[in-house]
């Protein structure tokens, strides 16, 4: 296993838990402006700590992508808390992490990274791990607020894997995996006050809100330094789909601890999720 393949599957557990602390949130009815601002309050100051401590916490030059990133993933996350309203984190966490096609795309297309028989056999594993995984939860939500949900999720999956993008490209630049995390936080954080100002007048937010979004924090910051570290020495065509099939471990935590049903769909996708990370390792 190369150093850039076990930092992408740290990041993929991560992830992982991320998305089960942001579903936790939504069921604990948090507002996705208040979960966000309460992450920032953690998640920027560690990452900019980190940077500095390793003497790479730097503005402008390549690192104007991991801003560009900041903005993008603030409004992705944003619509994928909110979709997390509505249904079932083994549901709606395989739609979000389907960013990673994007990624790929842009990675093939622009980058001109290879593309043989064995990583296009992983994608389609992929693919259909998360079509299977689909078919494994329901909401009870109405036919409208449904469609609804699966906007949200659908445009916030395509702006993380811009997002995931602008990363490899800072990286590409020149710029250290610490300070492409940190620009990106910059962003991020100053997005996550100027929402909840508009939205609320205030940046108050309900005590109930830091139970999820601080955990949320230390589990993101450490999942994108892993990331843009595998990013740094990998091939995102790669690492991006191996670090973004945090649906895994998110769909284990909803059906072990969230009371989940498992289905033999269910059971197949995750055993297809397994194999398309063995055909992604080794191509």
């Amino acid at each position: 296993m190369t150093a850039g393949l076990a930092l992408a599957l740290a990041a993929m557990v991560c992830f992982g838990l991320g998305d089960w602390t942001y579903r936790r949130a939504a069921r604990a009815g948090v507002r996705p402006h208040h979960f966000l601002i309460g992450q920032a309050c953690l998640f920027c100051p560690t990452v900019l700590a980190y940077a500095a401590a390793t003497g790479h916490l730097t503005v402008g030059g390549p690192a104007l992508w991991g801003n560009l990133a900041g903005l993008v993933l603030f409004l992705s996350f944003f619509l994928f808390a909110r979709s997390l309203r509505g249904g079932p984190v083994s549901v709606y966490g395989p739609i979000f992490r389907l960013a990673f096609v994007v990624t790929v795309v842009l990675a093939v297309v622009v980058l001109d990274e290879p593309f043989g028989m064995a990583r296009a056999a992983g994608l389609t594993a992929a693919l259909v791990a998360v079509w299977l995984l689909l078919g494994g939860g329901r909401s009870t939500s109405s036919s409208a607020t449904i469609g609804r949900l699966l906007v949200d999720v659908t445009l916030a999956t395509v702006l993380a894997g811009a997002g995931y993008f602008c990363h490899k490209l800072g990286l590409i630049g020149g710029a250290a995996p610490a300070t492409m995390v940190a620009a990106q936080a910059m962003v991020f954080a100053s997005l996550a006050v100027v929402t909840t100002a508009a939205l609320e007048g205030t940046l108050r937010v309900p005590s109930s809100t830091w139970r999820h979004s601080l955990p949320a924090a230390v589990v993101l910051a450490a999942a994108f330094l892993l990331f843009v570290h595998a990013l740094e020495i990998g091939q995102a065509s790669v690492v991006v789909p191996v670090a973004q099939m945090g649906f895994v471990p998110a769909a284990l935590l909803g059906i072990m601890i969230g009371g989940e049903p498992v289905t033999l769909r269910k059971a197949a996708g995750l055993v297809t999720a397994v194999a398309a990370l063995a055909l992604l390792a080794g191509s």
